[in-house]
Formats: C-alpha cells, structure tokens, sequence
C-alpha cells in the first residue's frame, strides 16, 4: 500500500514538473510559425542593408535586412525569407557563405499569425499599390497595364517603361530589384518588377528599357508572371 502511495506521489510531481515547464515556456508558445529568436553578435550596416550575425541555440547565421540600427547583444525576432550560398556584398568586400535575407524582423515578438501568412518565408511579396500615382508614358514607351494586357505579344522583346519606383532592393543574386508603378491597371496587375545594375531609389520617377520574360522562375518561391530583366535606367528628360 506503501509502495503504491510513494509511486502516486512520484507521478504527481511528475506532472506538476511538466505543467511548470510548460508555464515557463508559455511566452515562445505565441511566436508565429517560423519565427525565430536571436541575440546579435555582429552587426555591419552598407548603404542599404544591415548585416547581422546572430546566434540561436549555439548555432550562429547570417542575415540581411534593409538598414536599419541594431545592437550586438541585442535580442531580435525575425521570419527567413531567402538563403543565399556566396553572396558577394561589393560595398562591404565580403563574402558571405551563406546568408538569409529578411523582410520581417523586430526587438519584439513576432506573435501576429495573420502576419505571419502575410509575409511568407520564401518568395516575392504581393505588391500593394501606392495611391496618388500617376505617370505619363515615356516617348516610345508602354504603360505597366499595356505590358500585362499584352503580355504574350510582348515576351522576348525590348520595351521601355516609365514609373515611379515603390521599392528597391539591392544586390540580391548578383543584381538589383525595382518595383514599378505608374497608375495604370490591368485586371489587378499594376507593379512591374525590372532587375538592373543601374541604382535608384523610392520615390525616384524614372524610365527603364528591358527586355520582357514570361514565366520566370528564380527559385526559392520566386516566380513572375512578367518581369523585365536587364534593365538600363534611360536619362530623364
């Protein structure tokens, strides 16, 4: 009888032990799916990125996020978005074996499942349209609604378009990213994706001449429906 009421009392601390553990892991069992927390250890900043390596669970990583200050020793909570193999930063003259690009990252938890899907882990954001933009056509030019209108006719050849640049990423798989708007619409498609060597900057109006892919698929969940690759920003008028 003894021996059934030790073992009883044994199997209840085991559960308290548990429920305790449980109760002081609570606040990580809110982070949104694929979040991760980390302590910076490192922290280099360039024109347009910040790098950090951080450190999680003894594991130290590289990642990328658009500038912005950061702390060694810090905490921060972020989602991956893309991992790179020897990504070459010209600016900092380094290598980086492997690195992870981020578009959600904060000193506070990530705990916004809604966001969460939001923001994807891997490929290209959906595009939100700026209000108020409203831009001519350049000379020769086609509109970002005539592009996606006439997107079949268009593949493999040369257009020139003119917008107002809404986002810019830069030195991303060996070449910039701009997104496009010019206030034109065609189904729901209004932002234009161009990769360039050339730099620019959001709010810039310009005009790019590229030649028009259907179907590209980068891998890492980024695919384009149309996009125009090797762009070459034109002098403004």
């Amino acid at each position: 009888m003894k021996m059934k009421f030790n073992l009883l009392v044994f199997l209840a601390a085991i559960v308290m032990l548990s429920v305790s553990c449980k109760q002081k892991s609570k606040p990580n069992e809110n982070l949104a799916p694929n979040v991760h927390k980390v302590t910076a250890e490192e922290v280099l900043q360039s024109s347009n990125y910040t790098y950090l390596r951080v450190s999680e669970d003894n594991k130290e990583t590289w990642i990328a996020i658009s500038r912005r200050e950061a702390e060694v020793g810090k905490s921060y909570y972020y989602e991956p978005n893309i991992e790179m193999t020897d990504f070459v930063s010209k600016e900092l003259k380094r290598t980086f074996k492997t690195i992870v690009f981020v578009d959600k990252f904060s000193d506070q938890p990530i705990t916004n499942v809604k966001a969460s899907m939001d923001n994807t882990s891997k490929g290209n954001q959906p595009a939100v349209a700026k209000e108020g933009i409203k831009v001519e056509p350049a000379e020769g030019g086609i509109t970002i609604a005539e592009l996606y209108a006439k997107k079949d006719s268009y593949a493999g050849k040369t257009v020139k378009i003119r917008g107002e640049v809404v986002k810019f990423s830069a030195e991303i798989m060996g070449r910039n990213w701009v997104h496009l708007q010019d206030g034109t619409n065609s189904n729901g498609a209004f932002d234009i994706t161009i990769t360039t060597n050339d730099v620019t900057k959001i709010g810039d109006v310009v005009t790019f001449e590229g030649s028009v892919t259907l179907k590209k698929d980068f891998g890492a969940g980024y695919f384009y429906e149309v996009i125009v690759e090797n762009g070459k920003m034109l002098p403004q008028m």
